[in-house]
């Protein structure tokens, strides 16, 4: 062969070589740009990521959302961790805010990294495990009626140590970071859990045994519901107690409210008649001394407090004297109880 033929062969090889790495190259960037351009508007999508899923999934959910150019480029990326060459791509389960001006390089960090979408969901003492339930489904954390109901799983009440009916009460009130669509058994872990949290740091409760503990919480899920003034929960748990130890009935007009609430599935009374008082259930605490079968509601750390250690008081008796500030009176007998009554009924 002629070298001149030999110098323009090689010639044409490099051209070649040379188009097929620009090419590679532009495609390459073309590929890794933002699916809009700076005059689009931004367009985001939550993309969940379950267990179970693969790469190929992900990147065909991307593709089909119009979110990535090529879902085989992002899943070769992934394959061959481009833009982490030290660390292998991770898919991390989880929920993610992806936005059409985001690159390919910011997509794949966010999953790679597990930067999800968070919700802030605050949950106030007192609530019901059917408000909880409806306060999740109202911020798409999970599915509301599943959560109520999975709150009765046999299963998990063992899991728990529970000696109840109901998960109710060991919900515990605080504020949590959630991620959409979440797995109903997981959030409700995280509540249980971080109930036995709290109440490890409290003497009178951490080491109970579980029907102890139901005990104490039954009366803390009471107080929870009566108490308005932080400093008054203390005295009211002592009247509780002092009832308790006299074989007196509760008398607690929040149990009433929880059997129209809750068991009867009635709206909220605006107020209790004297029929609501012989509804005949166990946790009609007019009608029986003994206490309710579960707690009526899941308490914060000032109830929690209140029953772990109640004050000695001679007090069976207490009285809303004060609308405003929210403050009672209490008494120790029945007839300081009524002259209470009377006063306040005379000065309106």
């Amino acid at each position: 062969m002629k070298k001149g033929v030999v110098i323009r062969f090689f010639a044409w090889l490099l051209a070649v070589v040379a188009v097929a790495v620009v090419f590679a190259v532009s495609a390459f960037f073309y590929l890794c740009k933002p699916v809009s351009g700076a005059d689009e508007d931004e367009r985001g999508e939550k993309i969940s990521v379950v267990q179970g899923d693969s790469v190929r999934d992900v990147s065909k959910r991307l593709m089909d959302l119009n979110l990535i150019r090529n879902d085989r480029f992002f899943y070769y990326a992934a394959r061959f961790h481009v833009f982490t060459p030290k660390e292998a791509f991770n898919l991390r389960t989880g929920t993610y805010y992806i936005t059409n001006k985001m690159s390919l390089r910011e997509i794949y960090s966010t999953i790679q990294e597990g930067r999800q979408e968070y919700i802030t969901v605050s949950i106030p003492e007192g609530l019901t495990k059917t408000q909880i339930g409806n306060l999740l489904e109202e911020n798409k954390v999970c599915d509301g009626q599943k959560f109520i109901e999975l709150c009765s799983s046999r299963d998990l009440l063992e899991k728990y140590h529970v000696p109840a009916d109901s998960l109710e009460g060991y919900l515990y009130p605080d504020t949590y970071f959630f991620t959409p669509g979440m797995d109903e058994k997981i959030v409700i872990d995280t509540l249980v859990t971080t109930f036995f949290d709290r109440i490890s740091s409290i003497p009178g409760l951490k080491d109970l045994e579980p029907e102890k503990l139901l005990e104490k919480l039954v009366v803390a899920s009471i107080v929870e519901r009566e108490y308005r003034v932080k400093d008054e929960a203390p005295l009211i748990a002592s009247v509780f107690y002092n009832r308790i130890k006299i074989g007196m009935g509760l008398e607690s007009c929040a149990t009433i409210v929880y059997i129209i609430t809750e068991i009867q599935g009635l709206p909220h009374p605006d107020r209790i008649f004297n029929r609501d008082l012989r509804i005949d259930s166990p946790y009609n605490t007019y009608k029986w001394a003994a206490l309710p079968p579960g707690p009526i509601s899941n308490p914060g750390l000032v109830s929690l407090n209140a029953v772990a250690d109640p004050p000695k008081t001679n007090y069976y008796y207490f009285r809303l004297t004060n609308a405003d500030e929210g403050r009672h009176t209490f008494s120790s007998t029945l007839d300081q109880h009524e002259k209470i009554g009377n006063m306040i009924s005379v000065k309106k």
